[in-house]
């Protein structure tokens, strides 16, 4: 892996691990939250590609505009489906689920892009699972409501990985901005019903809630997400799903400089596991790959 790509993967890493701590300033509903992020980053993106890639929006066919506006609709669905498993089932359980997007990419990514799983790489992704699941401290139940949250949050996993796959697909040929500007936007479209049914507030937010949602566009959402999606031109789709469970390392490590919040024995011994989980498997997947050219 080039220098310069491995820098801007922690970049990534660390702008998205902000994310909880703007979550928790933030002092909102959900799914606002993930409604603004988007939103507010779309505002920004938008009008930039439509002014430096005019010509190449009126180039996109029916398939690059397709499949852009099928990553927003994963991006959405993302959201909608993990938000709500939070409240059925426990933090832990939905956390650890969620995290298993690594394995539907790999799986996915090897059937439908061809692109091959290292044995290093596989048993990164395995370690790295293993410490989402120490950093549980293994708090689960079992209920219907638990089950069906479950489930939500599984299916969060898919399609993220589903996005992920997607914009890998189509970075290969469409510019960034042009990319996240029609998928962000999406997003944010598709969230406004998801909000409708949920009853979810658009307004009357106190101003440093306000704050925060620029907060979080700005720096999980533009510095985060977008540098992931710049990546997965030179990247597989595998190796940036891997080292986003870096993210709750991150958070953890900020909880305690914001907060003073002291992290449990298992947050640190399941911390330790997927840093080294994301090491083998970012390793093992960059000696697995052709470079790809120059953008």
């Amino acid at each position: 892996m080039a220098p310069r790509h491995l820098a801007l993967l922690v970049l990534g890493v660390v702008a998205v691990s902000f994310a909880a701590i703007l979550i928790r300033a933030a002092d909102a509903p959900p799914l606002a939250v993930a409604f603004y992020r988007n939103g507010i980053a779309a505002a920004i993106l938008l009008p930039a590609a439509l002014l430096r890639h005019r010509e190449e929006f009126r180039r996109l066919t029916r398939r690059q505009v397709g499949l852009a506006l099928g990553a927003g609709a994963l991006l959405a669905a993302h959201f909608a489906l993990w938000i709500p498993s939070i409240d059925l089932t426990t933090i832990a359980a939905s956390t650890v689920l969620v995290t298993t997007q690594p394995v539907w990419v790999a799986i996915a990514g090897t059937v439908w892009l061809g692109e091959r799983i290292s044995r290093p790489g596989v048993l990164g992704i395995a370690v790295a699972m293993g410490g989402a699941a120490v950093v549980s401290g293994g708090d689960f139940r079992l209920s219907a409501d638990a089950a069906l949250g479950d489930v939500l949050a599984l299916l969060g996993a898919i399609t993220a990985a589903g996005y992920y796959l997607v914009g890998r697909n189509l970075r290969r040929d469409v510019s960034l901005l042009t990319y996240v500007g029609i998928a962000y936007t999406t997003c944010a479209l598709l969230l406004v019903p998801a909000m409708l049914i949920a009853r979810t507030p658009f307004t009357g937010f106190e101003a440093g809630t306000w704050w925060a949602f620029v907060g979080l566009a700005l720096v999980p959402q533009i510095m985060g997400h977008t540098v992931f999606n710049y990546l997965l031109r030179y990247l597989s789709a595998t190796v940036i799903a891997v080292a986003i469970l870096g993210e709750p390392v991150g958070a953890t490590l900020l909880g305690f400089a914001f907060f003073g919040e002291v992290p449990r024995w298992t947050a640190v011994a399941g911390g330790a596991l997927i840093l080294v989980g994301i090491y083998a498997a970012i390793r093992g997947q960059s000696r697995a790959e052709v470079p790809a050219p120059v953008e």
